[in-house]
C-alpha cells in the first residue's frame, strides 16, 4: 500500500477523507493520540484502537534517546515493538530538542544538545532526523524544523523559517534515500504569526513538493484567537488534494474551530496528561474529578458511551481513586478522556458528510459555551 489521500466530503472548508498508509487507513479529521516513548501512557494498545484512533504519534527526540532507533529496528520496527500493528506519524524531534534539551545549539548544519535524562551529547541534522525516523519504520514522517516562541521579530522569524526550509530541502533528500516504498515526509510551515512568512514558507515547501503539509509553531502560547486568524490565512491557499497537518493541537475547542477552517489532523498530549492528573473531558467541559462534589456522585461519565471507563464506573468511585493515589483512576480517566476525543472526531466526520457541520458548530457551542467561529 503507498500513501494516498482521498478527500470524500467537504462542508464549507470542513474536510472529511481517509489516508492510506502501509499500516492501514486513517480517517479525518483525524486525533493522533500522543505515544512519546512507545506507549500511549496508563493504556494498552488494543484499548486504544478500541476508543477509534486509527494513528498514533511516536516521539522521535525520546526515542532516540531511548531506547534509542537502531534497538527498536533491530527488534523489528516501532509497529512491532510496542503492539501497534496500526499507522504511526513521528515528530522529527525539533521542538522536543527546544524544549527540553540541555545547553543545545543550533547551528546551520542541525542542533547538538545533551538529554535532559543523563546529559549525554547528541546531535540532530535533517539527515538524522530522517534516518531515526526511517529505522523506527514510521509511515508518516516529519522533516527537521526550528519551532520559535512567539512573540519573536519579524526579521528573526524569517531567518528560522528559511533555515527551516532548507532543513525541509535536506530531510527530503535523505528521505528519498532512506524511506521504504509508502511512506511519507510532510513538510512543515513555519513563519509565527506573520501572514507573510507563512505564505512564504507555505510556497517554498510546495515548491519542494510533499505529499502533506503540516502548520508548525502554533499552540504555544499565542492563543486561540490569533492562532484562528493564521489559520483562516493560510489553510485556503495550502493544496487541497494534501493532508494539512496542525501540530499540538489542543483542546476540543481548538480542534473544532480548526476543522472548521479547513484542517485534517491534529495531536496533542493532553487527554492523557489530563486523564493523569485527574481532569475528565465532557461534552459540557472539562471536570476535575478530585472535586468534593464527586464523593458521593453515582452517575458515570458517560452512560452513554460505548467506552467502559466512561461508562461503567462512577463519579464517586474515581474520586475514591484519585484521593487514594490507585493507579487505576489515571488509567480509567485516560480512557475516557481518548475515547471521548474520538467521539468527537468520528461526529465531525459523520456532520461534514451530511452537510451539517454548521449545526454540529452550534450544538457544540451550546454545549460548551466554546466559541470557535
Amino acid at each position: 500500500m503507498t500513501f494516498s489521500f482521498s478527500l470524500h466530503a467537504t462542508d464549507g472548508p470542513a474536510r472529511a477523507g481517509v489516508i492510506e498508509t502501509p499500516h492501514g487507513a486513517v480517517r479525518t479529521p483525524a486525533f493522533m493520540p500522543v505515544g512519546t516513548a512507545g506507549s500511549v501512557k496508563a493504556m494498552l494498545p488494543g484499548h486504544v484502537r478500541a476508543t477509534g484512533a486509527d494513528i498514533v504519534l511516536g516521539n522521535t527526540y525520546h526515542l532516540m534517546l531511548r531506547p534509542t532507533a537502531e534497538r527498536v529496528a533491530g527488534l523489528g520496527g516501532l509497529h512491532k515493538f510496542m503492539n501497534w500493528p496500526h499507522p504511526i506519524l513521528t515528530d522529527s524531534g525539533g521542538f522536543q530538542v527546544m524544549s527540553l534539551a540541555k545547553l543545545r545549539k543550533l547551528t546551520e548544519e542541525g542542533v547538538t544538545f545533551q538529554s535532559h535524562i543523563d546529559g549525554s551529547a547528541h546531535s540532530l541534522t535533517p539527515e538524522r532526523a530522517i534516518e531515526i525516523q526511517c529505522l523506527l519504520g514510521a509511515d508518516i514522517q516529519m522533516q527537521l524544523d526550528e519551532c520559535p516562541a512567539i512573540p519573536i521579530a519579524h526579521e528573526k522569524a524569517r531567518e528560522s523559517m528559511l533555515l527551516s526550509i532548507r532543513w525541509a530541502e535536506r530531510s527530503k533528500r535523505a528521505f528519498e534515500e532512506k524511506s521504504a516504498p509508502g511512506q511519507a515526509l510532510f513538510g512543515i510551515v513555519q513563519g509565527a504569526d506573520y501572514d507573510d512568512l507563512r505564505r512564504e514558507s507555505l510556497d517554498r515547501l510546495m515548491e519542494i513538493g510533499f505529499p502533506g503539509y503540516s502548520i508548525g509553531g502554533l499552540a504555544v502560547g499565542e492563543g486561540r484567537a490569533e492562532m484562528f486568524r493564521v489559520l483562516e490565512g493560510l489553510v485556503p491557499l495550502m493544496p487541497k488534494e494534501s493532508p494539512r497537518y496542525l501540530m499540538g493541537v489542543g483542546k476540543p475547542a481548538d480542534i473544532v474551530g480548526a476543522v472548521a477552517r479547513g484542517v485534517d489532523m491534529f495531536d496533542c498530549a493532553l487527554p492523557t496528561r489530563s486523564g493523569r492528573h485527574g481532569q475528565a473531558w465532557t461534552k459540557a467541559g472539562p471536570i476535575s474529578i478530585r472535586n468534593a462534589q464527586y464523593a458521593d456522585d453515582p452517575a458515570p461519565l458517560d452512560a452513554a458511551s460505548p467506552c467502559p471507563a466512561s461508562r461503567d464506573y462512577s463519579k464517586a468511585y474515581l474520586n475514591h481513586l484519585f484521593r487514594a493515589g490507585e493507579y487505576l483512576g489515571a488509567m480509567l480517566l485516560t480512557w475516557h478522556n481518548l475515547a471521548f476525543y474520538q467521539s468527537l472526531m468520528a461526529e465531525m466526520r459523520a456532520a461534514i458528510a451530511e452537510a451539517r457541520f454548521a449545526a454540529f458548530v452550534a450544538a457544540f457551542r451550546e454545549e460548551t459555551g466554546e466559541a470557535v467561529l
